[in-house]
């Protein structure tokens, strides 16, 4: 393999394709990049068995070849290399990478490309479905946090996201026992067929982080051993494992709208910086804030009140203004659920759906999203 590409280009597909590289490994090609030269680009690869990330690079190849070269010590060296072509030559004899840029040359032992993961492409698989690239980054923001942390649940279903498509709609949830993310949205064509499946947080997470700001729509696909998905961009692949099993029905933890006894709604950034504030006293409270809810009585507005009181530190109370239908009432939740909770809503309002302290609460954006966020209760002291 003989090429050249600018610096800038192979500082930016080795940081790409470097998520998808294992930090500690029985496989020492999993701690390496894959370079490889694909249709008169560059390819970088990284696989940790659980994600793979393909990016193209732009460059002037003049013989085509492949290596695996050690991803961290290849990335700091190009990163400390002057914005400038750099050229890279591979020796299949001996299997070493000789990068040169200006004055610098440097040798670099790898691994045969032989050893590397074969990672599953587009190909001829139909595309499954197209999603907007900003829907699908600002989906992962506000569905991820409702997912299991495997040092808290050990069922590697909770640890997942389900996505769900069928007609022109896709649905993202995630459920960890204490609370519930769901999120919708329109796709910009039909999809090829209904499907459903399972990926792990962790490669959601990364999937918002590496594709969000792509500049064309995602394309979607599924292997035909249903064992990973496939999201393709001009410049990037990225591959995922799917996790076996059967995601809870998650729609019968949400109460029916029209059993809701009480609904306020509250400016997003007002409760956001209260919840802050009281938080400094909750954490050492057991990480509980309670919420009461008081409807106004015609001359004075409707409140929400929260409280955390630790015996240790003292007491906060904060008291905000809110649009208080139905009953009055209370509600204790983790503060930082709840903060999380606020943290995925982006509307100027949100609303907040309870009905009785034992009943979990509903966040939903007003005028924003079809989004819910599901908080449970915690015991009120």
């Amino acid at each position: 393999m003989r090429l050249a590409c600018l610096q800038e280009n192979l500082k930016r597909g080795l940081a790409l394709a470097g998520h998808a590289v294992a930090g500690r490994s029985s496989l020492p090609v999993l701690a390496n990049i894959l370079l490889a030269t694909e249709s008169g680009r560059l390819k970088l690869a990284g696989n940790n068995l659980e994600i793979g990330i393909t990016a193209l690079v732009g460059a002037k190849v003049d013989e085509d070849g492949a290596i695996t070269i050690p991803a961290k010590l290849l990335s700091d060296l190009v990163g400390n290399l002057p914005n400038d072509t750099v050229e890279l030559e591979v020796d299949p004899r001996t299997q070493t990478l000789t990068v040169t840029c200006r004055g610098t040359k440097a040798n670099i032992k790898g691994i045969d490309a032989d050893e590397f993961p074969a990672m599953p492409t587009l190909g001829n698989e139909p595309v499954l479905a197209y999603i907007p690239p900003e829907l699908l980054r600002k989906v992962v923001g506000q569905v991820v946090v409702a997912a299991a942390a495997e040092n808290t649940n050990p069922n590697p279903i909770l640890q997942g996201v389900l996505i769900r498509l069928t007609g022109t709609q896709a649905t993202f949830a995630a459920i960890d026992g204490y609370r519930l993310a769901v999120r919708t949205i329109e796709l910009p064509e039909p999809v090829a067929h209904d499907a459903e499946l399972v990926i792990p947080s962790k490669a959601m997470a990364e999937l918002g982080r590496t594709l969000g700001d792509s500049e064309t729509p995602i394309a979607m696909s599924i292997t035909p051993n249903g064992g990973q998905v496939i999201f393709h961009s001009e410049t990037v692949d990225f591959v995922s494992r799917v996790i076996d099993g059967k995601f809870p029905d998650y729609e019968r933890f949400v109460p029916p709208a029209s059993n809701t006894s009480t609904r306020s709604v509250i400016s997003t950034a007002e409760f956001s910086r209260a919840v802050k504030r009281i938080a400094l006293f909750s954490q050492a409270a057991g990480n509980i804030v309670t919420l009461t809810m008081e409807r106004g009585d015609g001359s004075e507005p409707g409140r929400l009140l929260l409280n955390a009181n630790a015996a240790e530190i003292g007491e906060s109370v904060e008291a905000i203004s809110a649009l208080i239908d139905g009953d009055d009432g209370k509600l204790a939740l983790n503060v930082r659920y709840l903060q999380e909770a606020l943290g995925a809503i982006d509307t100027d309002q949100v609303a907040l759906e309870t009905q009785t302290p034992n009943s979990p609460g509903v966040f939903r954006p007003i005028g924003g999203d079809e989004y819910l966020h599901l908080v449970m209760p915690m015991r009120i002291p």
